[in-house]
């Protein structure tokens, strides 16, 4: 698309195009937090409260058996911050392309981003990283697949009393965020990160507090950017060593 057409407005329709691929995977996963939590022992009105302030699946499930077991506010509060680290390695990678973005559009952006929003828009910004608007680009998948999320989840807290755990919606849910990832691995790199992800997330899935998450995290996005930067290199240097020859 020429840039001189582009608007913030078609950015951010763009934007929630991009993510309704994974409406279902979200759906799902709401659902499943949803039920676990009211399963777990909250009320309705404690698990509505904290999916809308909260909005981090992992986070939720994790915390849940803590509240419901008595434990401290520091405890809880250190294991949702634990669990949800990947997000400073998120943050960071954002921060080039919403350099100019007012610091309250940037918490606001902070707050509705997750794993999948994150994933379409980088997707977005490797294919066109000089395209324009990223802010309301993000805002547009981060805003759709939160509204998916809240719904869903909502749904799950109202009917967790019909819902026999026996379904497995863990698993199916699983299944669906699998469905989705697969067809964004497309480069030698990404590649190259899912493998080393799921490598450190079976060395360490007796680590406690769910550190190995983190830990298989980072060493992911670091294979990742470090099979990007060798093959740029490559790309680089060859046409010189064909001028030498």
């Amino acid at each position: 698309m020429d840039p001189a057409r582009l608007s913030a407005r078609s950015e951010f329709l763009y934007g929630t195009r991009a993510v309704l691929p994974a409406a279902t995977a979200t759906a799902a996963w709401g659902i499943v937090t949803g039920v676990a939590m009211v399963k777990a022992g909250l009320s309705v009105s404690q698990a509505i409260g904290m999916t809308v302030v909260v909005f981090a699946g992992s986070a939720q499930l994790a915390a849940t058996p803590l509240i419901v077991a008595g434990a401290s506010a520091p405890v809880i509060l250190v294991t949702a911050v634990i669990i949800n680290l990947r997000f400073i390695i998120y943050g960071a990678a954002l921060s080039t392309p919403l350099r100019g973005a007012s610091a309250l559009r940037k918490l606001g952006l902070g707050y509705l981003s997750a794993d999948i929003s994150f994933a379409v828009f980088m997707q977005r910004m490797a294919s066109e990283p000089e395209r324009p608007f990223a802010d309301a680009f993000l805002l547009g998948a981060a805003g759709a697949n939160w509204v998916v999320w809240q719904i869903a989840s909502l749904l799950g807290i109202v009917l967790a009393g019909f819902i026999p755990t026996r379904y497995g919606l863990g698993f199916a849910g699983t299944l669906a965020l699998a469905a989705l990832a697969v067809p964004l691995v497309r480069t030698g790199p990404a590649r190259l990160g899912v493998a080393a992800t799921a490598l450190f997330a079976l060395a360490t899935l007796d680590w406690p507090l769910k550190l190995g998450l983190f830990a298989a995290t980072t060493a992911g996005i670091a294979t990742a950017l470090l099979a990007e930067l060798w093959s740029e290199h490559r790309t680089r240097r060859l046409p010189r060593e064909a001028d030498r020859g």
